[in-house]
């Protein structure tokens, strides 16, 4: 199997490069945190992708742009719901955390009480996770489980998704180091979230090779990051380490819960990875 190019990986990450110094340089010229400017700088990895791939001639239906196995799709979008579930207990599990059952995870907007305040919620967060979360986790998908998947395809399923995960994690720190995540760590929060991406990456690229659609990365990403506030709302403490580090979705907690469902892919048998994966019949 042909190798990664480095020229080609060569061109993506020096557009990273670029993006990541603008962030800095137009934060400090309009003197407002990168943290403002994150919802653009998300676009950086997709801009990054679509360089490489219309310079060199890659079609982008081979890097995933496709919709691929429907069913896939539905099950990328409903599962973040129990991996944040799962994170919410294992927080809440951590000597000094508390459940606060009277907290509102939606601010703002009335929901119903009980069960049906329960349902509103997460039907809430479908439909954000699903439209507006999900266009935006899809200006990071398209570069990291579309081109970069392709082109790192030739490590395999596990050394790839590390690989993608650890510039993923990487690309995180102008917002980190900002406060973003990890406000009263933000040294240590780049390496925090470099591990929360590790974690993170299998599940990704296993449901982007059996949806044959970069599309599953990006609903599981925009549902995954618009229910994570539920886990911040509902366990609560006031240890900075343990909200910031541990009871997160993007802390011990988080890196716990992906890697259990890493641990379920291995276990099952991880499927193969080949710079085909997007290819072959959608309806399955």
């Amino acid at each position: 199997m042909t190798s990664p190019d480095r020229s080609r990986l060569t061109v993506f990450v020096s557009i990273l490069v670029v993006f990541a110094v603008g962030l800095h340089i137009v934060s400090r010229i309009i003197e407002v945190s990168p943290i403002a400017l994150a919802p653009a700088y998300m676009f950086s990895p997709m801009v990054a992708g679509l360089v490489v791939c219309l310079r060199r001639d890659i079609p982008l239906s081979t890097v995933g742009l496709r919709i691929g196995r429907v069913r896939w799709l539905v099950v990328a979008a409903v599962g973040a719901l129990p991996l944040v579930g799962l994170t919410l207990l294992l927080a809440v599990a951590v000597p000094g955390v508390g459940f606060d059952p009277t907290v509102d995870p939606t601010p703002g907007i009335e929901l119903p009480s009980g069960l049906g305040g329960v349902i509103a919620t997460f039907g809430l967060v479908l439909g954000l996770g699903t439209t507006v979360n999900a266009l935006f986790a899809f200006g990071e998908e398209f570069g990291w489980r579309g081109y970069l998947l392709w082109e790192l395809a030739p490590w395999g399923f596990w050394k790839a998704s590390f690989g993608i995960g650890a510039l993923w994690g990487v690309w995180h720190a102008p917002v980190i180091i900002a406060g973003y995540n990890y406000p009263s760590f933000p040294v240590i929060g780049v390496v925090a979230m470099t591990i929360a991406c590790l974690s993170f990456s299998p599940v990704y690229t296993y449901l982007v090779v059996r949806a044959k659609s970069v599309l599953a990365a990006a609903l599981l990403h925009g549902v995954f990051n618009g229910s994570a506030g539920i886990v911040v709302a509902y366990a609560v403490t006031e240890n900075a380490t343990l909200s910031e580090l541990v009871a997160s979705p993007v802390g011990a907690a988080g890196v716990l819960a992906f890697g259990l469902a890493a641990i379920g892919i291995a276990l099952a048998g991880s499927p193969s990875l080949t710079r085909e994966f997007a290819g072959g019949r959608d309806k399955i």
